[in-house]
């Protein structure tokens, strides 16, 4: 199985908020992961739609998580992101034109495994992605971390 390119960016996306404090905007996360800024605003917008995230305009503005990352299920992310209805020919009534399908199990094989698929995604949360936010961060080449710079005692 393989992730379209929104489901792909709009888990980065999380991630990276997920990775840095405020507000940013959809050219620096494009920049950070070297990706299309046009594709990454239409992700954008639909994050935005389904509630992972919340967009403010204008100067100081941009992208950050609507919640905790350690509460945004990435397997509600895929389900949001994911066009599943059109996996296979046959997942759509109304657009199927499969002579076998009254008779064929194909259909039944892999929307059981699609499911079994977004269960599994279900045991985690963006927070569970990132859990090196520091080095996550500096990996994007970015400093500003969620990490509180007061720390306790006998921590690096």
């Amino acid at each position: 199985m393989r992730l379209s390119v929104q489901s792909d960016y709009a888990l980065r996306t999380l991630m990276f908020l997920a990775a840095r404090d405020g507000h940013h905007s959809i050219a620096e996360i494009a920049r950070a992961y070297g990706i299309s800024k046009n594709h990454l605003m239409k992700v954008a917008q639909r994050l935005t739609a389904e509630g992972f995230v919340e967009s403010v305009r204008g100067r100081g503005g941009g992208l950050k998580l609507a919640r905790s990352a350690s509460v945004l299920n990435v397997g509600s992310v895929f389900r949001a992101m994911e066009d599943t209805g059109s996996f296979v020919e046959c997942f759509d009534a109304a657009t199927n034109t499969c002579v076998v399908t009254p008779a064929c199990g194909l259909r039944h094989a892999l929307s059981g495994a699609l499911e079994a698929f977004a269960r599994h995604l279900d045991q985690f949360t963006i927070a569970d992605l990132v859990p090196d936010i520091e080095g996550y961060a500096r990996l994007l080449g970015r400093r500003k971390t969620n990490v509180s710079k007061y720390r306790p005692m006998g921590t690096t």
